[in-house]
């Protein structure tokens, strides 16, 4: 018997034993035919099983997140319930060393996505059984809904079962502490470093399937009002007293996903009431029949939203991702006279806008002059804009750099407004310590219209900030890989051979992020800047075999007569610093 032939009889005698205690009928079926076709020398499927098996799908920062399916390397009930098993013995121990005596809180959410209610309903079975107050979302609703509850109902613990913007064959599996679990700067967010490797410590801790316990009740299944308090809180966010516009007619796409009623509500509690859903996609589906991929960043996605809006005559597009933490926005740009999706970063700059004037307008006069008291910290992730670091600056306000993701982003201690370029907005953090692309698609809502009461476009509003900080132009440039050790070799190629301009621009600042500083922890990636204050950013993905390269140019501004000749400008050095990345890069 050949090493291979031996390596298949003990894959296959590992999926036996996962299909004969499988919980699941339908994946332990499509396993046991996996098997018979594997045995009868089905090459793809033999291929199929060996990914399923090839590991145990690895807890993270992330929490979970695959493809549907038997195995330990996919999402199914077996790796949920380990998963919950593991996070209720870390939240029973935590809470114990912090508050001893006191039960441990915890709140379960989910999605429209296959499975989500059943992973949802056995998580809060394991967590009852495991002595913890368990709470479980009445209905499928949004990922902010979840961290809203997490805050509000004093939880230690909470868990969405959501992909996302993922493809229809993923689910996933996302984790927040708070109370007596971390810090008050952590309460509500995400889980980072070190709770991720202690939750997975206890994970891999976890005994035979056979051992762990599900409640057959002992969980409280939470009314209705939960998702109606968050409404009204959000609702709630508007000025209506210095930003009383309420012109605006909006097309809006849930994507498939579960934001639809919630958006829609809330817009329309905030006085927004000429709001038009795209009929195709605003109801939850979880095959997401009308995108190829359900996010609104990627190229066709909101092409009915954006047809919609032209026939309707719309003033500005919202649309958000499927659990609904994302927002995006379309508007008419006078320069083309053609719709078009704004950037990240340009929605990040405008809502720092917005929150500065709001908080001056509440403030007075004196907050409108940029007093040095302003108190609160605006943030972003280090490789969207530099933009809102200006706009901060200028308010009187404190700016901060971070890594990458919201669960760094929504740490940041006094924070009042943060956000990353993929379409990733925090406007009410005392609300929801997350990117939330309900609420601010609200403020977004009462940005534009406050914009069109003065004759303006959202696109004027950004012109009047470039001439004020200059003209902030970016790009993106992925690069996906087959084998990952590609990127390891890229990133070291950078390294070692770092390039010496970008653009014509000599690199004056390379920065290994890999080492660290005060300000941000080590994170794997390169940092250039040029004397034309052209960036850089190069890092792979945390979450795809990708290398993603983050570019930014600014362009010096007097007037508005300057901005079409200064864009094109942008647009030139842009095109020239991405060549130069190609090459740095080997392409």
């Amino acid at each position: 018997m050949t090493s291979s032939d031996a390596a298949l009889e003990q894959l296959i005698r590992d999926a036996r034993q996962w299909a004969d205690e499988d919980p699941d009928p339908a994946t332990s079926a499509t396993l046991r035919e996996l098997l018979t076709l594997a045995s009868e020398g089905d090459a793809v499927a033999a291929q199929e099983l060996g990914d399923s098996f090839s590991g145990t799908l690895q807890f993270g920062t992330a929490g979970l997140r695959a493809a549907l399916g038997p195995g330990p390397n996919r999402m199914n009930r077996v790796v949920v319930r380990r998963a919950a098993a593991g996070l209720a013995a870390f939240l029973v121990d935590a809470v114990g060393a912090a508050s001893p005596g006191t039960r441990p809180r915890a709140v379960v959410g989910f999605d429209a996505r296959h499975n989500s209610d059943i992973f949802a309903r056995e998580t809060a079975a394991i967590f009852a059984a495991a002595g913890i107050e368990a709470f479980l979302m009445p209905a499928a609703l949004p990922t902010p809904i979840l961290a809203y509850a997490v805050r509000a109902l004093d939880c230690d613990g909470g868990v969405m079962v959501t992909a996302s913007h993922n493809p229809p064959q993923d689910n996933g599996y996302k984790v927040y502490l708070g109370r007596h679990a971390v810090p008050e700067s952590g309460r509500g967010a995400q889980i980072v470093a070190p709770y991720d490797a202690e939750i997975a410590a206890k994970i891999d801790a976890v005994g035979p399937l056979s051992s762990i316990v599900l409640a057959g009740d002992g969980w409280t299944v939470l009314p209705e009002s939960i998702a109606a308090d968050y409404e009204d809180a959000v609702a709630g966010l508007v000025d209506r007293e210095h930003f009383p516009a309420r012109d605006l007619k909006i097309v809006l796409t849930p994507m498939h996903g579960v934001g639809g009623d919630t958006a829609v509500s809330v817009l329309k509690a905030a006085g927004f009431d000429d709001v038009t859903l795209v009929a195709e996609q605003a109801r939850p589906d979880p095959d997401f029949p009308t995108v190829a991929f359900p996010n609104p960043e990627e190229p066709g996605a909101l092409d009915l939203a954006l047809a919609a809006a032209e026939e309707l005559g719309a003033d500005i597009v919202l649309a958000n991702d499927p659990d609904a933490d994302r927002a995006a926005v379309a508007a008419l740009d006078p320069a083309t006279e053609a719709w078009r999706m704004l950037r990240g970063d340009e929605v990040g700059a405008l809502l720092g806008a917005h929150t500065v004037a709001r908080l001056a307008a509440k403030a007075g006069e004196s907050a409108k002059a940029g007093d040095d008291g302003a108190e609160g910290v605006f943030a972003n992730s280090i490789v969207s804009s530099r933009l809102l670091s200006r706009i901060a600056a200028t308010a009187g306000y404190a700016h901060q750099e971070t890594l990458t993701g919201f669960k760094w982003i929504s740490r940041v201690p006094g924070l009042l407004y943060g956000y990353e370029e993929a379409l990733g907005y925090c406007v009410a953090p005392d609300l929801v310590r997350d990117k939330d692309g309900i609420s601010a698609a609200v403020l977004i809502a009462e940005m534009a219209a406050a914009a069109k009461a003065e004759g303006k476009t959202v696109f004027d509003t950004l012109d009047e900030l470039y001439l004020v900080h200059g003209l902030h132009a970016s790009d993106q440039l992925s690069i996906r890989v087959a084998d990952l050790g590609l990127l390891d070799a890229m990133m070291n190629r950078l390294r070692v051979n770092p390039p010496e301009a970008f653009g014509g621009s000599a690199v004056e600042v390379f920065t290994d992020l890999a080492e660290g500083s005060e300000a941000l922890p080590p994170t794997d990636g390169v940092l250039y800047l040029t004397r034309d204050q052209s960036r850089v950013i190069i890092r792979p993905s945390g979450t795809e075999p990708k290398l993603k390269c983050y570019l930014e140019v600014i362009q010096a501004v007097e007037s508005a007569a300057e901005l079409p000749a200064a864009r094109q400008a942008a647009r030139t050095s842009l095109d020239n610093v991405l060549k130069d990345v190609r090459e740095a890069l080997g392409l």
